[in-house]
């Protein structure tokens, strides 16, 4: 089955807007000078799910940024103090910072295959030593989920789960099994790229056609502007 995977992007597209993101949401870098292209970087992930049909998780990550940005400018413009305050902004403030970059994160792995990655990290020289462990982290993740989804629903059907008869033995029948899961696939994995011959000295070939098209153009122009306002403050 065909996955829908919305805006047709380059992989090194994708990954410098999730680096731009983790820098300047998440990291806060450039201060007073990038702050208003901060709701442009943050809205970018979850703009690009919608378009990959990913419907459900954009519109949670939506809700709950918006939710977040909205409490906690009215804990700011009513002057809240004490504990309450703290607790909000604790909260707020990491969901506002954590989730678009995990988002970007997620729309990169879900949107991108392992050959389309490895192709457009050859054209820029990566070295084998990078390109290895994220080809399998980008199998492992999703893997590692659908696992939970099993899980979760075999567990479900036995009870096992919030607000069931039995939650108080979720960590044994399903955090376990997961990590034990974890342990499995991530030895797997390992072994099916050694198989397929990444990191043998002989070069390989990808039928996957990688490149620029006006949309990577447009987001990387995007991109760049925080970048220049990061220097241009520097340097002053």
């Amino acid at each position: 089955m065909k996955i829908d995977r919305g805006i047709l992007m380059d992989p090194r597209t994708k990954l410098l807007i999730l680096i731009t993101v983790t820098t300047f949401a998440l990291g806060g870098a450039g201060g007073d000078a990038t702050a208003k292209t901060i709701p442009i970087l943050c809205m970018a992930p979850f703009v690009l799910l919608l378009t990959a049909k990913r419907f459900k998780t954009a519109i949670i990550g939506i809700i709950l940024f918006a939710g977040s940005s909205m409490l906690l400018s009215s804990a700011n413009a009513h002057n809240m103090g004490g504990f309450l305050y703290y607790i909000i902004l604790g909260s707020c403030g990491l969901l506002g910072r954590f989730l678009p970059c995990i988002m970007m994160g997620r729309y990169l792995m879900e949107s991108t295959t392992v050959s389309e990655f490895t192709a457009a990290m050859k054209k820029i020289h990566v070295s084998d030593n990078i390109i290895i462990p994220l080809s399998v982290m980008f199998r492992f993740f999703p893997t590692v989920m659908d696992e939970a989804d099993s899980i979760g629903s075999a567990m479900k059907m036995r009870g096992i789960s919030f607000g069931g008869k039995h939650s108080s033995k979720m960590i044994e029948y399903r955090l376990v099994p997961l990590m034990t899961c974890c342990v499995n696939i991530g030895e797997e994995l390992s072994a099916a790229a050694l198989t397929r011959g990444l990191g043998g000295e002989v070069k390989r070939t990808n039928i996957c056609k990688v490149g620029f098209h006006l949309q990577d153009y447009i987001a990387i122009a995007i991109c760049i502007v925080p970048w220049i306002l990061l220097i241009m403050d520097v340097v002053r």
